[in-house]
């Protein structure tokens, strides 16, 4: 991103600090992300009674009563191992994609941002497509009356999901998680890029911890506003057991004629909570990880 005036991050730094800023944000906003997920995918099963929740909060408490705070966490493995590897390319390789796309100059346009991110968007989901699926799979499981679940482990719904649904299970619903990171990291880093530019352009703020605050916040809110849709047909598709849709669009058109449009804005506000505070937590982090791996860096090669 734009500001630092010394000397840029190389792009390994940005590689490694975009994926643990990535893993920090997520173990502090796991809990929001997990109730987004039971809330997105309500509605299409009656199979679990007694498991109606409302509202993010609702949730969060009614998640605990029944089934234990640490149901709040199911995933998180699967979730860290996903944000290493989709936060690493997604948002780490951004800056070298828009290099890629203006050869090498400093100036990009609105249309190369958002090339640069629909093209790291993309890519990130080749790589930890299998990461997302389990991840999802353990958040929207509810334990079974006789206290069993669905998986009994990040490696065990690996192997589960490859035996029972083959190794294209592991990589269910890709097409609709490539748009939905496109969108996303389009909604996200474009956003975050460009607010931060305008700070820093008509000196509102100096490139410090209130501007990286304020434009973090922004890209999460137009992040959830535009990748909301998507990312509950993602979710309801991965979960979704063998047959049960014929497609990402047979899932979006069965939600559509049995649940009415305001089905594809379910959980919208943890997703919110969890984007805003999400893209809070990781773009603090990553601009202060930058800084610091590349203050380190100029000290470790300066000679004495």
């Amino acid at each position: 991103m734009s500001g630092i005036k010394d000397v840029m991050p190389s792009a390994a730094v940005k590689f490694f600090g975009a994926g643990t800023a990535a893993c920090i944000a997520d173990l502090i906003t796991f809990p929001l992300d997990t109730a987004k997920v039971r809330l997105q995918i309500q509605g299409e099963s009656q199979k679990v009674k007694g498991a109606k929740y409302r509202g993010v909060f609702g949730t969060i408490t009614t998640m605990v009563r029944t089934e234990g705070p640490r149901s709040l966490y199911n995933g998180l493995v699967a979730g860290l191992q996903r944000q290493m590897s989709f936060a690493s390319v997604r948002i780490g390789l951004y800056d070298s994609m828009k290099q890629f796309y203006t050869r090498g100059t400093e100036s990009a346009g609105i249309v190369t941002r958002l090339m640069a991110g629909c093209t790291t968007g993309a890519m990130a989901v080749a790589f930890a497509q299998p990461t997302d699926v389990v991840k999802v799979r353990f958040q929207a499981q509810v334990r079974l009356a006789d206290g069993g679940r669905r998986y009994n482990g990040t490696l065990d719904a690996y192997k589960t999901i490859a035996k029972d649904e083959g190794v294209r299970g592991l990589w269910r619903g890709c097409m609709p998680n490539i748009t939905r990171n496109a969108i996303v990291n389009c909604a996200e880093l474009v956003t975050y890029d460009i607010i931060k530019e305008l700070i820093l352009k008509y000196d509102l703020m100096t490139d410090n911890l209130p501007c990286h605050f304020t434009a973090a916040f922004g890209a999460g809110f137009c992040t959830t506003v535009v990748a909301s849709p998507v990312d509950v047909v993602k979710t309801r598709f991965m979960n979704s057991g063998a047959g049960q849709y014929s497609s990402a669009v047979n899932c979006t058109l069965t939600m559509l004629r049995n649940e009415g449009p305001t089905a594809f804005y379910k959980g919208f506000m943890p997703s919110f909570l969890r984007l805003g505070s999400w893209n809070i937590v990781m773009f603090v982090t990553y601009e202060q990880i930058k800084r610091g791996m590349t203050r380190a860096q100029q000290y470790w090669e300066s000679p004495f």
